[in-house]
C-alpha cells in the first residue's frame, strides 16, 4: 500500500528547488516528520505523500555535493560549507524523518525489538578471526564467528581457527550449512512465533524515504564514475568518489543491522521493479535526471555491455528443457578451426611483452552464446547497485551492506539472481583490474556465501543458467591466453594451450571463478545437471583440452639455458585448480550404480576430446623426441572416471574401453612421462636449470599426486592389461632408451644414451615396471588399505608429525569425497600403524615436537618399498627408509647386515585387471630376465645391485601370479613358429624358468672379447641341434621388427592378420653410417634362469655351492611356505627365496634345482680386467668410494672435535687447579699458568703480556624481577587483572633511595645501598683465557672478514676461538696466584682491636695506578666497557651528574649484582654448597681485581668512613650533628652488604684473611642491630613494653652482650627517647603483624634478616680465597654459614637450640655503641617520625624470580589479547605482542609507537630488561627474544595435542601450555644464557 503510494506520488516529479530548507525547517526537522509522519498515516495520504516527496526532492538533491567536489576548493569555500555539509544536512533529515519525529536511537531500539533473530550473519573482513567446525559443518566453506563458537558446544569436535582470507559471514543458524546440534545459545530457538508482529506505522516513513535514499546514491555512483583514460588507471578518482560516499554507505550498513523488520523492508525497496522505472528511466523534464541517465547508458557501453530492448529481457525467459543455450555443434568445432592469429588484444595491456615470438591466437568468435558475455539490463536498484559495486571494483563498505542483507530469504534469492545475471561481467572487469588480488578476495567474500547453500545453487542453476554461464565466461577468460602448441608436429599443430606465462595464470586471476565452480559442483543436484547435460560437457571437455600439453619442456642438449622460466607454478597450479578440483567434485557424486549414466557420458566426450587432441598434434605413433609435458588432464579425466565405473559403479570396463589403436596411442603420453622422470633425475635435463627437477618434485609431490602421477599410472596398468604385453613391456625399454643396453655381449653401442646415464635409466625402467606390476592404489584397494599404505609410506621414511603427516597424504582436493583428513579413520588407523614420541627436551635446549614412528610391526610386515619410491619427491627419503629398516632390523635381531627391500604382498586384483597379469608371462620380460640375470653374473660394467633387485623382485613378482597350475609335461606349441619361440617354448615363467639356452647369436663391436675366440660350433658334436635353438640375443632388434608389424596388424584388416612372416633381423637400431664395425658372434651359454639364481648365490655369498635345496632337510617346508626367515634379508636370501617358490609352483623345477645343486659348479674364474676396460670401470662406482671416504674422514674429524670439546668444556679452568697442588709446607707460590687459546702457548699473566679471561657483559634486570611473595604473578587475560609493578624488588629499591635522597646527604646516600638491581652488569665468561694481543689481531681479522655476521664486530662482539660462545669483552687476570696465596690465609692470633686498627689504616692509603702498563690500560679499557654495558640512567643516581660517588656506588654495585645473581643459580640459598658448576666457570676473582683497583682510586674521607662509626665512640653526638647542613645518613639505615663490598673493594689486593673476618664480624653486630629494631617497630606497644621489662631483668650476667632479650629491650629503650614509636593512631595497624611472637618466632625473625648477609659473604669469602662451601640442611644453614665465616667461636656446642646472638662479637661495649647508634635515628624521627620507621623496615627476604604464569589454553590469552587496543596509540595493533617479563602489551613493528626511531617492543625491552626482552607474539603464539641490537624467534611454549607448534596460528587448533618448555625458557632468562643456547640471531635495526 505504502510503496504504492509512494509510486503514485512520484508520477509527476515536481522541479527541483536547488535552495536548501529554510532555516526554519533545518531547526525543527522532528516536527516536521512528525507532521508528515500524521499525514501519511491517514486513510487518505495523497497530500502527505506529496510533501514528502517535494522535501526528499529537496534534501537529497544529488547535483549539489557531488558538483562541489569537482569544482574542488572554490567550490567548497563558497558553497554550503563544502561539500560534506550538504550531506550530512541529508543524512541528518533521512535519520529525523525514518524516526518520524522521536528520537533516532529510540527508533531503532523499537526496530531491534522486532527482530527475529534465527541467523547470526555477521559479516566479516579479511584478517578477521573466526572458527570452522567440520563435525558440524554440511558445507566445507562453513564458518563461524568466535562469539557463536564460543556459545555453542564443540568439545570433542574437529574445529580450528583460522584467519580470514576474503571475508566471510558466520553461519550460525543456518541449518542449509550447518547441522543445528552445533548452533550457539542465541540462534537455536526458531524465534519466529514469540515476536510480535512489527506496527505498521513504525516503519511506514522507511518505505517513503528508503528509495529516494539509495537513488540518491546511485546518482553519486553514475555521476562519480569517470571511464578510465587509455592505460591510466582511474583508481584515485574511484577512490575520491568511494570516501565522500563513506557516510551514505555507511547510514545503509546500519539500517542492515536494525534486524530482520528493516532488512525486509529494505529488501522491498531494492527489489521493487515499479520504483525503479518510475526514478530512473531519465524520462520527464528534469535534466539532471536525463544526464544521470545518459552516464549510466555510456557506462554500460564502455563495459562492452548493450542495453537490449525490453523485448530481449535476458535471463528471464525460461531455457527451454533439455538442451542448453550453448550452441553444441557449433562448440564441437571451435578448436578444429582457428580464427585469425592477432597478435594485438586490446583487452590486455600487457598483453606481447614477455611472450617473446609467439602469437596468441584467437578462436574464430560465433561459437558461443554472445548473450552470456555482453547483454545486461537492470531492472531493480539492486541490480544497478551490484553494477556500480563491480564498475568500482568492490568497494569494501559495499560488498558489506550487500551480505549484510543476506539473512533476508527474499533478498538472498534476489540477490543471487542478479549476481548470476552479472557473473560475466563481474569476470570480464577483473581480468581487466590492477589490483586483481583484492578484488578476487572480494568476489569470493560475496560468492562463497551464495553458492555454498545446496538450495539457492540448485534454484538459480535452474533458474538463470549458472552451469552455462560459468562455463563459457571460464572459455572466455582462457581463450585471451591462448597459443599455439607445440608439442609432437610443431609446424602443422592445430591445437591450442593457454601460455603459462600470462598473467592470467601466472596471478591466478581465473582463482575466484574456478573456486565458485567447485562449490556449486559439490552440490549433487547441481553435479546431476551437468553431468546430464551432453553440451556442458562437450563445452567442458573442450575447456579441459587448453591445458593438455601446456607448458612443455624441450631438452637443452647443447648448452645451459640462459632464463629459467618458472612457469612451471602456474601450469601446476592451473592443471590441478582448474582441472583436477572439479573433477574430483564431479567424481564424488558418482558413488553408486545408479550413476552409470553419467560416468559413460563423460567418459564419450573425454574419448572424443582426446581423438581430437590427437589429430589435432599429428600423432602417429611415435612421440617426438626431447620433449615432455607434464600436463595431461584429457588422460586424468578419462583415467579417474574409469577407476571410479569399475570400483564404485560395477560398470563393465570393456564398454567404456575404446579400440586397441587408441589404447595404444593413449598410453604414450603418460609412458614419456615416466621416461621423462627417470632422464631428469639421472641429469640428462640438467642443461634445463633447475625448475625441471622443481616439475618432476611436483609432479609427484602430496598435494598432486593423486591428480597426476596415480591417474597417470593406473591409465597405463588399464592400457597394459589390454594391449599385447610383448608390445608393452618392448615400448617401455624402447621409452626408457636402453634396448641397446640388454644384450648378452660385454661391450654395445647405445645411439641414444651416454654411458654414464646408462645405469640409472636402466635402474629407472625396471623400477617402474615394479610399480606398474604391483600398484594397487586403483586397481583393487578400499579407501582404508589406501590411506593406510600412504600413511605407513610416508612415516616409513621419516617419523613424522601430526600436522605434516596430515599434509602428506594425499586426499581428493574436494573435502567432501574419499577420506577427509582429520576424520575419524585417519586417527583411527594411524593409532595402529604409529606409536607417539611425546616432545622431548634436550639440554643444549633445541626442542622436539611430538612425533609419530612406525610400530615394530609395520616394519616388519607392512614396508612397502614400491609404495615409498613412488611417495618420494627428494631421492634421499627412499636412502632414509631403508636405513631406519636396517636399524628396526638390526635392533629387533631379525636381520644384521644390510638387508634389501622386502617383498610384499599385495592386494588381490580386482577381476577386470586380471589381464595386468600377463605382462610377467611373456617371453620378452623373460629374456630381459635372463639376460641381465646373465650379465650380471658376468660382471658386466653398468649393472648395480639396484638392478639385480628389480630383476628378482619381477621374478618373485610372476610367481606370485603364475596362471592356472601348469601341467607338468610340457605340450608343444603349435600354431606358426613366432620370433621369440627360438629362446622360450611357452609364455609361462613358472616352466620358463627350468628352460636351457644353450647358444646365443649376438652383434658386437669387432674390438669385443667374444669375436676372438673360435665358434664353438665347428668343434662340438651337437652343433646342428643346438644352432637352432640359438635365438638372435639382440633382443630388441626382433622388438622392435615387432612394433612396427603390430602397428600394421592394426591397420590392416584382421584377415591378413595371419599371415606374418618371420621377420629377418632388423638393423633398425643402428643409425646408418654410425656403426659399421659390429659384426656377429656366438657365444655359448648353457643356462636357464634357475642355474643362473642358484651361481648368483653362491657368487653373493662368496662361497661355492652355497646354495642347498632347504626342503631336503625339512620337508615341512613345501607344505607351509610362509616362513619367517625369509621374509628379511640381502640378496642371498631373496635368491632363496624364489627358489623355494619356483620349487613350490612345479614339480619339475624342484628336481632340477637338485639336479643343478649336485653338479658341482667349477669355480667360476677371477675376472681379468684388460686396460681398456679398467679405465671404463664404472664412473660411478669411484666416485662411490671416494664419497665413503670423504664421509669416514669427516665423521673422524668430527669425533675428534667432538671429544675436544668435551675436555675443554669439563676440565676445570687452570685457576682452579693449581694452588691445589700447593702444599702448605711450602711457602713459595708459583704463579698461575693459562693457556692462550688463540696462540695456544702457555704462561703466566705479566704486566706487559696480560692474558684475560673471554666474558659477556651483559645488563641485566632479572634481580629487580624477585618479588616477596611466593604467588606467581599470573599473566592478565581479564580488564580487571592487572599486573602492578610495585612490589618488586627494583621498585622497592628504588623508593628507598629516593626516600634517603630527599633527608639526607647525597654523598652519604649513595654510600648506603647499592644499585644495579634493574639494569646491574652482569659478567659471565667461558672459562677460557687468551693473551689480550692475540685478541685484538682476532679482532682485526673478524672486522676484515664481512661473511660471518650474527653479531657485531664493530660494537666488540666476537664468539671464544675455542667453544664458539658468544662474548664481548676480555677480562685481564691480575699477575700472581689465582687465589689469594696460603700465606695470607694462616689464622694470625692478634687481637680484633689490632686488626680494627690494621683494616683503617689500609683504607686510608689511598690506591694508585702502577705506572701506565698494558696491564693498567686493559683494567682501564675493561672498565670502559662494563660501564657502557648498561644504560646511563643505571648509573647515574646522584642529584649532581657526574659526580665521583656514582661511579663509586656503580663499581660496587657491579659486584653486588653478580653475587647477588650468582646465588640466585644457586637457588636462592647456599644448601647445596661446593664449587657450583657457576664456580667453575667464574670470573668473580678477576672482577674484584678489576673493581678495587678502580675503587682504591677514590679515596674515602676518613671524616665520613663508616668504619669508624662502626668501631669507635664519638664523644659528643650533638655537636657531630649541630654542624652538618645536611645530615649523613644514620647508620642503621645503611646497607649492611653495601657496606662490605665497599670496605673489602677499598682495602689493598691481595687482602688478609683476618682483615676479612675482622670486616664481616664487625658488620654483623650493626646488622643484628638493625634486626633488633625492625623488630621492635613490627610488634605492638604491648609487646614492647613487656620485652623491655624482660629484658632489663637479665641484663646483670655476663654474657648480656650475646643475648638478643638483653640487646632488644635496651634497644626499645635507647629508641622511646625518640618519637620513633609515637603517632601510633591509626596507621600503626597495618604495620602490626597479627601473630603473637613467641621466642622461637623472633630468633626465627632475626636469622632470616641476617641470612642474605651470611650468604653473599660466604660466597665473597669463597671466590676471595677459594673456599668450599659446606653443604647443609635449610634449617641449619645460619649457623654452618656462620661458623664457616668464623663468628662462631670454635668451640661452639650445637647442643641447645642454637641463638643467632651467639655469633656476635661487639668491637666496643655493645651498650654503648647501640645507644650512639640509636641517637642518630632519634634526632632523625624527630622531624619524620613516619618515615624513619619506614627506612628501618628493609624486606630482606625476596623469592626467586619467575616469568609471569601462564592460562592452560592459548584461546584464553588469545582472545583477550588479538582485539585489545595498545594504550599508547589506542588502535588495535597489526601485530600485538605481551611482555612475559611485566605483562605490558605493546605493538611488534607498530609504527604508531615509534619513539625516536625505536618501535615499542625494543623501547621496552630497554626499560624492561635492560635490553632484554621477552615477547609472546599473540597472533603467531611463538616467542621472541630481543637482546640488545639483535633478536631471535625463541618456539612456543604452547603445544597442540599432538605436541607440535603453531606457528602463526596456522592449523587453528587448539593449543596448552607445555610446562617443560616455558621452565626452560624461564630457566635460560634467569641464567642469562640466550646468547648461547639459541643460535638463530639477527639485528633488529629497532625496528620491532
Amino acid at each position: 500500500m505504502a510503496a504504492a503510494a509512494a509510486a503514485a506520488a512520484v508520477g509527476g516529479p515536481q522541479q527541483p528547488q536547488p535552495e536548501l530548507p529554510a532555516p526554519g525547517l533545518a531547526l525543527d526537522k522532528a516536527a516536521t516528520a512528525a507532521h508528515l509522519k500524521a499525514a501519511l498515516s491517514r486513510p487518505d495520504n495523497r497530500a502527505g505523500a506529496e510533501e514528502l516527496q517535494a522535501l526528499l526532492e529537496r534534501v537529497l538533491s544529488a547535483e549539489r555535493p557531488l558538483a562541489a567536489a569537482a569544482g574542488g576548493e572554490e567550490a567548497a569555500a563558497g558553497g554550503a560549507g563544502g561539500p560534506g555539509a550538504a550531506e550530512e544536512e541529508a543524512l541528518e533529515w533521512c535519520k529525523c524523518l525514518l524516526a518520524g519525529g522521536s528520537g533516532y536511537d529510540e527508533f531503532c531500539a523499537a526496530v531491534r525489538a522486532y527482530d527475529p533473530a534465527a541467523l547470526c550473519g555477521l559479516v566479516w573482513t579479511a584478517n578477521f578471526v573466526a572458527y570452522r567446525c567440520r563435525t558440524c559443518g554440511i558445507s566445507p566453506c562453513m564458518s563461524l564467528c568466535a562469539e557463536c563458537f564460543h556459545q555453542g558446544d564443540h568439545t570433542g569436535h574437529d574445529f580450528n581457527m583460522f584467519r580470514s582470507q576474503a571475508g566471510g559471514a558466520c553461519d550460525c543458524g543456518d541449518s542449509n550449512v550447518m547441522r543445528e546440534s552445533g548452533f550457539c545459545k542465541r540462534h537455536q530457538i526458531k524465534s519466529s512465533s514469540n515476536i510480535p508482529c512489527v506496527p505498521k506505522d513504525l516503519l511506514m516513513m522507511s518505505e517513503f524515504v528508503l528509495p529516494r535514499f539509495i537513488f540518491c546514491l546511485i546518482q553519486y555512483l553514475r555521476e562519480g564514475y569517470n571511464e578510465p583514460a587509455a592505460d591510466v588507471p582511474s583508481e584515485k578518482d574511484l577512490n575520491k568518489v568511494l570516501q565522500l560516499l563513506e557516510p551514505q554507505i555507511s547510514f545503509l550498513e546500519d539500517l542492515t543491522k536494525m534486524g530482520g523488520a528493516m532488512r525486509s523492508v529494505l529488501t522491498q525497496v531494492l527489489t521493487n521493479q515499479q520504483n525503479y522505472k518510475d526514478l530512473t528511466s531519465g524520462l520527464g523534464e528534469n535534466t539532471y535526471a536525463k544526464k544521470s541517465h545518459e552516464k549510466y547508458l555510456i557506462a554500460l557501453k564502455s563495459s562492452g555491455l548493450t542495453y537490449p530492448e525490453d523485448k530481449l529481457i535476458y535471463g528471464m525467459q525460461e531455457p527451454s528443457a533439455g538442451t542448453s543455450t550453448l550452441a553444441v555443434q557449433g562448440f564441437a568445432g571451435a578448436t578444429g578451426t582457428l580464427g585469425q592469429v592477432d597478435s594485438s588484444d586490446e583487452e590486455d595491456q600487457d598483453g606481447s611483452q614477455g611472450l617473446g615470438k609467439r602469437k596468441r591466437v584467437k578462436l574464430s568468435s560465433g561459437t558461443k552464446d554472445q548473450s552470456i558475455m555482453d547483454v545486461l539490463k537492470h531492472k531493480s536498484f539492486l541490480e544497478e547497485l551490484l553494477f556500480w559495486t563491480i564498475k568500482y571494483e568492490f568497494p569494501q563498505k559495499m560488498v558489506t551492506f550487500l551480505l549484510n542483507m543476506l539473512p533476508d530469504q527474499e533478498y538472498k534469492v534476489a540477490f543471487t539472481k542478479t549476481f548470476v545475471q552479472h557473473y560475466a561481467f563481474i569476470m570480464k572487469t577483473l581480468k581487466k583490474s590492477h589490483e586483481s588480488d583484492t578484488m578476487s578476495n572480494r568476489i569470493v567474500h560475496i560468492s562463497v556465501q551464495l553458492f555454498s547453500n545446496e538450495e539457492l545453487a540448485r534454484q538459480v542453476t535452474e533458474e538463470c543458467q549458472l552451469l552455462d554461464i560459468m562455463v563459457t565466461v571460464l572459455l572466455y577468460m582462457m581463450e585471451s591466453c591462448l597459443i599455439k602448441s607445440e608439442l609432437q608436429d610443431e609446424e602443422n599443430s592445430l591445437h591450442v594451450v593457454v601460455n603459462c606465462g600470462e598473467a592470467l595464470l601466472k596471478n591466478n586471476t581465473y582463482w575466484p571463478l574456478v573456486s565458485d565452480f567447485i562449490n556449486i559442483l559439490s552440490h549433487q543436484s547441481v553435479a546431476k545437471r551437468f553431468l546430464e547435460d551432453h553440451g556442458l560437457l562437450v563445452t567442458w571437455m573442450n575447456f579441459v583440452s587448453f591445458f593438455q600439453g601446456m607448458n612443455l619442456n624441450k631438452r637443452e642438449l647443447n648448452e645451459h639455458v640462459e632464463f629459467e622460466s618458472q612457469t612451471y607454478y602456474a601450469a601446476f597450479a592451473a592443471e590441478l585448480e582448474a582441472c583436477a578440483q572439479p573433477m574430483w567434485g564431479l567424481l564424488s557424486h558418482c558413488k553408486v550404480r545408479e550413476t552409470q549414466e553419467y560416468t559413460r557420458n563423460v567418459v564419450r566426450y573425454c574419448l572424443e576430446a582426446l581423438q581430437d587432441w590427437f589429430d589435432a598434434i599429428n600423432f602417429v605413433d611415435e612421440p617426438a623426441p626431447n620433449q615432455v609435458s607434464f600436463h595431461l588432464p584429457l588422460h586424468r579425466y578419462y583415467a579417474m572416471f574409469l577407476s571410479k565405473a569399475v570400483k564404485c559403479q560395477e560398470l563393465d570396463l570393456d564398454s567404456v574401453l575404446p579400440d586397441q589403436e587408441m589404447l595404444m596411442k593413449l598410453m604414450i603420453h603418460p609412458l614419456q612421462i615416466q621416461a621423462s622422470l627417470a632422464e631428469i633425475h639421472s641429469n640428462m635435463w640438467v642443461r634445463n636449470g633447475l625448475q625441471i627437477k622443481g616439475q618432476a618434485m611436483t609432479y609427484v609431490q602430496s598435494h598432486f599426486c593423486n591428480s597426476m602421477i596415480d591417474p597417470d599410472i593406473y591409465l597405463l596398468q588399464v592400457c597394459a592389461s589390454r594391449l599385447d604385453p610383448d608390445y608393452v613391456i618392448s615400448s617401455v625399454f624402447e621409452r626408457f632408451k636402453v634396448v641397446d643396453l640388454l644384450t648378452m655381449a660385454s661391450q654395445h653401442q647405445n645411439i641414444v644414451l651416454d654411458a654414464e646415464h646408462e645405469r640409472s635409466m636402466l635402474e629407472g625402467a625396471l623400477t617402474f615396471l615394479v610399480i606398474l606390476l604391483s600398484l594397487r592404489l586403483h586397481l583393487g584397494m578400499s579407501d582404508d588399505e589406501i590411506l593406510r599404505a600412504e600413511m605407513v609410506a610416508q612415516l616409513c621414511m621419516n617419523d613424522r608429525t601430526h600436522s605434516s603427516l596430515l599434509d602428506l597424504i594425499p586426499e581428493n582436493p574436494n573435502p567432501k569425497s574419499g577420506i577427509i583428513p582429520g576424520s575419524y579413520s585417519f586417527e583411527s588407523v594411524l593409532s595402529t600403524v604409529a606409536d607417539f614420541k611425546a616432545p622431548v627436551f634436550e639440554p643444549g635446549g633445541s626442542m622436539q615436537q611430538g612425533m609419530y614412528t612406525p610400530k615394530g610391526e609395520v616394519w616388519d610386515q607392512e614396508f612397502d618399498p614400491v609404495m615409498v619410491i613412488l611417495r618420494t619427491v627428494y631421492r634421499r627419503d627412499v636412502q632414509s627408509a631403508m636405513d631406519r629398516y636396517t636399524a628396526f632390523l638390526k635392533q629387533s635381531g631379525k636381520f644384521s647386515g644390510n638387508p634389501w627391500p622386502p617383498y610384499k604382498k599385495r592386494t588381490p586384483l580386482h577381476p577386470s585387471y586380471k589381464g595386468l597379469m600377463r605382462l610377467l608371462h611373456c617371453k620378452t620380460l623373460h629374456i630381459v630376465l635372463f639376460t641381465l640375470l646373465y650379465k650380471i653374473l658376468m660382471d658386466h660394467q653398468n649393472l648395480s645391485e639396484h638392478v639385480l633387485c628389480m630383476v628378482l623382485y619381477l621374478i618373485e613378482l610372476g610367481l606370485e601370479n603364475s596362471p592356472e597350475e601348469e601341467s607338468d609335461e610340457e605340450a608343444p606349441v603349435g600354431g606358426p613358429e613366432r620370433c621369440h619361440d627360438s629362446w622360450f617354448p611357452g609364455s609361462n615363467l613358472v616352466s620358463n624358468m627350468r628352460h636351457f639356452i644353450n647358444y646365443v647369436r649376438v652383434r658386437v663391436p669387432e674390438t669385443a672379447p667374444e669375436v676372438k675366440r673360435d665358434s664353438p660350433a665347428s668343434t662340438s658334436s651337437d652343433s646342428l641341434g643346438s644352432l637352432q635353438n640359438s635365438g638372435t640375443a639382440q633382443v630388441f632388434s626382433l622388438v622392435a621388427e615387432r612394433r612396427r608389424k603390430f602397428q600394421e596388424i592394426i591397420n590392416r584388416s584382421s584377415s591378413e592378420a595371419n599371415q606374418v612372416v618371420r621377420p629377418k633381423t632388423s638393423s633398425k637400431w643402428c643409425a646408418p653410417g654410425s656403426a659399421p664395425q659390429l659384426t656377429t658372434a656366438i657365444l655359448e651359454i648353457k643356462e636357464s634362469i634357475l642355474s643362473l639364481l642358484i651361481k648368483l648365490h653362491h657368487k653373493l655369498s662368496g662361497k661355492q655351492n652355497s646354495y642347498y635345496p632347504p626342503w631336503l632337510d625339512d620337508i615341512e617346508i613345501l607344505i607351509q611356505p610362509e616362513i619367517p626367515k625369509y621374509s628379511h634379508g640381502d640378496g642371498i636370501t631373496a635368491v632363496e627365496r624364489i627358489l623355494l617358490k619356483a620349487a613350490l609352483q612345479s614339480r619339475m623345477n624342484k628336481r632340477l634345482i637338485e639336479e643343478i645343486c649336485r653338479k658341482v659348479t667349477p669355480p667360476v674364474p677371477p675376472k681379468k680386467i684388460t686396460a681398456a676396460e679398467k679405465k671404463t670401470l664404472d664412473k660411478e662406482e669411484r666416485r662411490q668410494k671416494a664419497r665413503e671416504r670423504q664421509q669416514k674422514l669427516l665423521a673422524e674429524f668430527a669425533s675428534r672435535q667432538k671429544s675436544f670439546m668435551e675436555t675443554a668444556m669439563d676440565v676445570d679452568s687452570p685457576e682452579t687447579d693449581i694452588p691445589m697442588e700447593i702444599t702448605t709446607a711450602e711457602p713459595q707460590v708459583s704463579e698461575a699458568v693459562y693457556d692462550c687459546v688463540i696462540c695456544g702457548q702457555s704462561g703466566p699473566s705479566s704486566e706487559d703480556r696480560p692474558t684475560g679471561l673471554v666474558v659477556l657483559l651483559q645488563a641485566s634486570s632479572v634481580l629487580g624481577q624477585c618479588r616477596d611473595s611466593i604467588e606467581p604473578k599470573k599473566l592478565p587475560v581479564t580488564e580487571e587483572e592487572q599486573i602492578y609493578p610495585w612490589d618488586t624488588c627494583a621498585a622497592v629499591h628504588d623508593v628507598r633511595l629516593s626516600l634517603l635522597q630527599r633527608y639526607f646527604k647525597d654523598s652519604s646516600c649513595l654510600l648506603a645501598v647499592s644499585v644495579g638491581w634493574e639494569g646491574g652488569v652482569y659478567v659471565q665468561t667461558c672459562g677460557h683465557t687468551l693473551h689480550i694481543d692475540c685478541h685484538k689481531s682476532y679482532m682485526e681479522s673478524l672486522r676484515n672478514d664481512q661473511v660471518l655476521q650474527g653479531f657485531s664486530v664493530d660494537k666488540g662482539e666476537f664468539t671464544c676461538p675455542l667453544c664458539r660462545q658468544f662474548a664481548n669483552s676480555v677480562l685481564p687476570c691480575y699477575p700472581g696466584s689465582s687465589v689469594e696465596n696460603n700465606l695470607w690465609q694462616r689464622p694470625s692470633n692478634r687481637s680484633m682491636q689490632d686488626l680494627i686498627k690494621e683494616v683503617e689504616e689500609l683504607q686510608g692509603r689511598p690506591g694508585v695506578f702502577t705506572s701506565e702498563t698494558n696491564l693498567s690500560k686493559e683494567m682501564e679499557s675493561v672498565m670502559k666497557d662494563i660501564k657502557n654495558t648498561t644504560q646511563k640512567k643505571y648509573r647515574d643516581y646522584s642529584k649532581t651528574p657526574s659526580s665521583p660517588d656514582n661511579d663509586f656506588l656503580f663499581m660496587y654495585s657491579v659486584a653486588r649484582t653478580n653475587l647477588e645473581l650468582e646465588l640466585i643459580h644457586r637457588g636462592g640459598n647456599l644448601c647445596s654448597g661446593g664449587a657450583s658448576t657457576a664456580g667453575k666457570r667464574s670470573c668473580l676473582n678477576q672482577l674484584f681485581h678489576v673493581l678495587a683497583l678502580h675503587m682504591r682510586l677514590y679515596s674515602i674521607d676518613s671524616e665520613y668512613n663508616p668504619w669508624r662509626k662502626l668501631t669507635q665512640l664519638i664523644e659528643d653526638m650533638n655537636s657531630q650533628l649541630r654542624n652538618e647542613e645536611q645530615l649523613e645518613v644514620p647508620i642503621l639505615y645503611h646497607d649492611v652488604t653495601s657496606l662490605l663490598l665497599i670496605q673489602i673493594l677499598t682495602m689493598p689486593h691481595p687482602l688478609h684473611k683476618d682483615h676479612f673476618t675482622c670486616i664481616v664480624k664487625v658488620l654483623f653486630t650493626l646488622l643484628y642491630t638493625q634486626a633488633l629494631a625492625a623488630l621492635s617497630v613490627k610488634c605492638s606497644e604491648e609487646d614492647r613494653s613487656a620485652w623491655k621489662h624482660v629484658g632489663a631483668l637479665k641484663k646483670n650476667p655476663c654474657d648480656a652482650e650475646k643475648s638478643y632479650e638483653v640487646l632488644l629491650s635496651f634497644v626499645i629503650s635507647e629508641l622511646s627517647k625518640g618519637k620513633l614509636y609515637h603517632e601510633e593512631g591509626s596507621q600503626e595497624c597495618a604495620m602490626v603483624s597479627p601473630i603473637a611472637w613467641s621466642p622461637e618466632s623472633m630468633e626465627r625473625y632475626l636469622q632470616d634478616f641476617c641470612l642474605p648477609f651470611l650468604r653473599i659473604t660466604s660466597l665473597l669469602q669463597h671466590h676471595l680465597f677459594g673456599e668450599d662451601l659446606p653443604s647443609c640442611q635449610e634449617e641449619e644453614e645460619f649457623s654452618v654459614l656462620a661458623s664457616c665465616l668464623g663468628l662462631l667461636p670454635a668451640f661452639y656446642q650445637t647442643a641447645h637450640p642454637f641463638i643467632s646472638a651467639s655469633c656476635l662479637n661487639w668491637p666496643v661495649p655493645a651498650f654503648d655503641i647501640i645507644s650512639q647508634w640509636c641517637f642518630e635515628i632519634n634526632s632523625f624521627t624527630e622531624r619524620h617520625a613516619e618515615q624513619g620507621k619506614a627506612l628501618l623496615i628493609q624486606e630482606s627476604r625476596w623469592k626467586l624470580p619467575h616469568l609471569l604464569q601462564l592460562p592452560e589454553n592459548y584461546n584464553t590469552i588469545f582472545q583477550y589479547y588479538h582485539r585489545k587496543t595498545c594504550s599508547v596509540c589506542t588502535k588495535v595493533p597489526k601485530d600485538p605482542a605481551v611482555c612475559l617479563v611485566c605483562g605490558t602489551f605493546v605493538c611488534l613493528k607498530g609504527l604508531c609507537c615509534k619513539q625516536q626511531s625505536y618501535c615499542e617492543c625494543v623501547l621496552h625491552s630497554q626499560n624492561c630488561g635492560a635490553g632484554t626482552g621477552i615477547f609472546l607474539l599473540i597472533n603467531a603464539s611463538v616467542i621472541i627474544i630481543i637482546r640488545g641490537h639483535r633478536f631471535c624467534l625463541w618456539g612456543s611454549v604452547y603445544l597442540d595435542a599432538h605436541g607440535e607448534e603453531d606457528r602463526d596460528l596456522r592449523r587453528g587448533k587448539p593449543l596448552y601450555i607445555c610446562k617443560e618448555r616455558y621452565k626452560v625458557l624461564e630457566q635460560q632468562w634467569i641464567s642469562h644464557t640466550f646468547d648461547h643456547i639459541n643460535k638463530r640471531w639477527g639485528p633488529h635495526y629497532n625496528g620491532l
